[in-house]
């Protein structure tokens, strides 16, 4: 049986959609092929917790799947479908199923899998089936959160179905061309007679189409596309989050029989960052400051995606006190505005003194006080009925 999908993401029924843009985050950082390379169970985990996503995030889908469960996709949805297709066998080359449905022999054993579903079926005979859209393919891509936030350039690099050099697409060996299918006469379609009754069937010769490859090619077999390796370069906008998509019109698998390519959708992957955590457009991030500097007061430099920043401490500053850079955070994928970033400051106290230090922290603490009234007064009022 499938898992479920709110189990897989680690959230309950009710998570909110950027809880679930979190969790799915989390999970496709965790087990994704470039940090996980050769980890087959790593790579089965990305592929569910990426198919749990695709179906939560969509309000229709995600009711389906909460009143029917896996059952409402059993018939080519999101999640129903055949298994996956071959292997990753590149670390570079990051394919994963979405919505299911087997690759079928379209990919053959390649790390191509239908991004909608339907798989392609075997290469075909002599018979000429009608032109065929090819399918969508999906590329994972992971980014820094820098380039998520000035935008880049990348070039990607994969394998997938593309037009026969040899036969142009066509599906016939140079010289050999198109013939009317003996079978059906060119009509397509056959009759079969029963007694009193006769049924008109498609022609399993040339697929309905009348005709046939009078020879199939040899490098394509009659399909019209060969596996081989391509490269294109990927713009990347300034804003871009974990989940979105970016599509690549007609990068997808070469159609069958001269049929259009399909799309490539390319989603993203903005990594964990050592400093900064990202919500939204917003940026956070935890600075440790000096007790002195907390207790009177000055002025620091903080990091920034775009530089460094000036940032003015009061006296008396509290730990864990936040403080607000305007416009210092992610940019708007939809332009015209930036986030902020949320500083958070914790005070280090002082683990190794110096007998110097000692006894002047203890003259400091006899002037406030301390020595008699350790905890802060306020807090002792509301906390004196339990010691009563």
């Amino acid at each position: 049986m499938k898992e479920d999908y709110y189990e897989l993401l680690g959230v309950s029924r009710q998570a909110t959609k950027d809880e679930l843009k979190k969790a799915y985050r989390k999970m496709a950082v965790k087990f994704h092929p470039d940090k996980n390379p050769g980890n087959k169970e790593a790579e089965e985990k990305f592929k569910k917790v990426s198919e749990a996503y695709e179906v939560l995030k969509d309000e229709q889908k995600r009711a389906a799947y909460d009143r029917y469960g896996h059952a409402a996709f059993s018939n080519g949805g999101a999640g129903g479908g055949g298994g996956a297709g071959g292997p990753f066998h590149d670390p570079f080359d990051i394919f994963s199923e979405v919505f299911g449905g087997g690759a079928g022999g379209g990919a053959g054993g390649s790390i191509f899998e239908e991004f909608f579903g339907g798989g392609g079926g075997g290469r075909g005979g002599s018979g000429r089936a009608g032109p065929q859209r090819g399918s969508d393919l999906r590329y994972d891509l992971e980014i820094e959160l820098e380039e998520a936030a000035k935008g880049t350039e990348k070039e990607i690099s994969f394998r997938k179905p593309m037009q026969c050099k040899r036969c142009s697409g066509k599906g016939a060996e140079p010289g050999s061309g198109v013939v009317t299918c003996p079978t059906c006469g060119g009509q397509g379609q056959v009759t079969a007679s029963k007694g009193f009754f006769s049924i008109r069937q498609t022609c399993s010769s040339c697929n309905g189409s009348g005709q046939m490859i009078e020879k199939s090619c040899t490098s394509c077999g009659g399909e019209g596309r060969t596996n081989e390796t391509t490269k294109i370069k990927v713009k990347i906008p300034a804003g871009v989050d974990t989940a979105s998509k970016l599509r690549s019109g007609n990068n997808g698998e070469a159609g069958a029989h001269g049929g259009p390519a399909g799309d490539l959708y390319i989603v993203i992957h903005v990594a964990d960052h050592d400093i900064f955590e990202r919500q939204e457009e917003n940026l956070f991030c935890r600075i440790p400051i000096k007790f002195t500097l907390a207790s009177l007061g000055g002025t620091i430099e903080v990091p920034t995606l775009s530089g460094r920043a000036s940032l003015k401490i009061p006296a008396g500053t509290q730990s864990g006190t936040t403080f607000r850079l305007k416009g210092k955070g992610m940019p708007s994928l939809r332009g015209g505005y930036f986030g902020d970033q949320m500083v958070r400051v914790v005070i280090e106290v002082p683990t190794a003194l110096t007998g110097d230090q000692r006894q002047k922290l203890e003259e400091f603490a006899l002037a406030c006080g301390d020595a008699d009234e350790p905890v802060g007064k306020t807090f002792f009022d509301k906390a004196k009925k339990f010691f009563d």
